[in-house]
């Protein structure tokens, strides 16, 4: 342990480091905005020719209203039954996470159904599609312009493709469709420049957050993960690895509340160690 004093001396000159670091950047600092270099696009263009238009008939699907009860209900499920997700029930996940609403100017900014720091929204939307009615299993990615979704391409022996991805949690491979989110940084960083990771952590957060709102009111369950391999993923949907990345992932499936018995295994440890 280090001495209580150069303890003290140390937080003490840190934070004055911290201090005149933060002042001199902000007044020196000119973001690309500011410079008026040309904005980036709002979202990422097709991969390919094989995009169709998802369903938006969202009042014709079975869900829960009461928001009250969707807060309370809202959870990490990571055991499925392994029935079919619809169609219509899929395009409702990803409008609820990255839909848009509105868009303001010609193409300055899009207003979603998720808050974003400077109306950014870096991230793009890819999916393991395993079991969903009417798809061929494959990869896939979201256009929100349109909402559209397009094929890419089929993935040989996708349980194992899925399990590896995310760090061997097999679990994972039982789910109908895994999320896959990337980040774009340069949509953050012609606004925010050195400092776009702040807003980019706590939108991954918004994000990640109405996917579960969205699966609790639909009777879906998912579990955000963060333990990912970050080139097998990019390599799934074909990411450079550097102007874009995989940040974040989120498996979805069908649950029963007979199966809650199994979720409770994940934490025996708590009763075994007495925590």
């Amino acid at each position: 342990m280090l001495d209580p004093e150069i303890q003290k001396k140390l937080i003490i000159a840190g934070r004055n480091f911290m201090k005149s670091y933060s002042t001199s950047s902000y007044e020196d600092f000119e973001s690309d905005q500011d410079l008026k270099l040309p904005q980036p696009p709002l979202a990422k263009a097709a991969m390919t020719d094989q995009g169709f238009a998802l369903p938006r008939n969202f009042t014709d699907l079975s869900m829960q209203r009461d928001f009250i009860r969707i807060l309370t209900e809202r959870k990490s499920s990571r055991v499925y039954t392994q029935q079919p997700v619809s169609l219509l029930q899929l395009s409702f996940l990803l409008w609820a996470t990255q839909g848009i609403k509105d868009i303001r100017g010609k193409s300055y900014a899009t207003l979603r159904t998720v808050p974003s720091g400077g109306a950014r929204h870096a991230f793009e939307t890819y999916l393991l599609v395993q079991n969903v009615e009417g798809l061929q299993a494959g990869a896939y990615h979201y256009l929100p312009m349109d909402h559209q979704l397009e094929f890419l391409h089929p993935v040989e022996d996708l349980p194992t493709a899925i399990s590896v991805s995310l760090e061997g949690q097999s679990w994972a491979s039982r789910a109908s469709v895994i999320f896959y989110w990337s980040f774009v940084p340069y949509r953050c960083e012609w606004r925010y420049g050195i400092w776009a990771h702040r807003p980019a952590l706590m939108d991954a957060g918004h994000i990640g957050q109405n996917l579960y709102l969205a699966c609790t009111a639909l009777g879906l369950g998912t579990c955000a993960v963060a333990a990912f391999d970050r080139q097998i993923c990019d390599s799934l949907f074909g990411l450079d690895g550097e102007e874009e990345f995989t940040v974040y992932a989120s498996p979805v499936g069908t649950i029963s509340a007979a199966d809650q018995k199994h979720e409770k295994a994940f934490y025996q440890f708590v009763e075994d160690e007495g925590l």
